[in-house]
C-alpha cells in the first residue's frame, strides 16, 4: 500500500475549506482515509489558516508516505 499526503476539499461552494490527511494513493481524493493530520483555510489570515500536527505528519513520512 503506497500512501500520500493529501488536500481533502470541505466546506461551501465559494469558500472551501481543505483537511490535510494520509491516504492510500489508489482511493479518491475524498474518499476513505487512514489519518487526519491536520486543516488549510485559505480564507482566514495568516497564523490561523493551517494547522498541522508536526508528530503524525513525522510518523508518516518515516513510514514512507510522499507528499503531494
Amino acid at each position: 500500500m503506497s500512501v500520500k499526503i493529501r488536500l481533502s476539499k470541505t466546506g461551501k461552494k465559494h469558500q472551501l475549506t481543505f483537511r490535510i490527511l494520509a491516504q492510500d494513493s489508489r482511493t479518491k481524493r475524498d474518499g476513505k482515509f487512514l489519518d487526519n493530520l491536520g486543516f488549510y483555510n485559505p480564507y482566514l489570515k495568516a497564523p490561523n489558516n493551517l494547522n498541522i500536527s508536526r508528530e503524525k505528519l513525522k510518523l508518516w513520512l518515516s513510514k514512507g508516505a510522499k507528499l503531494t
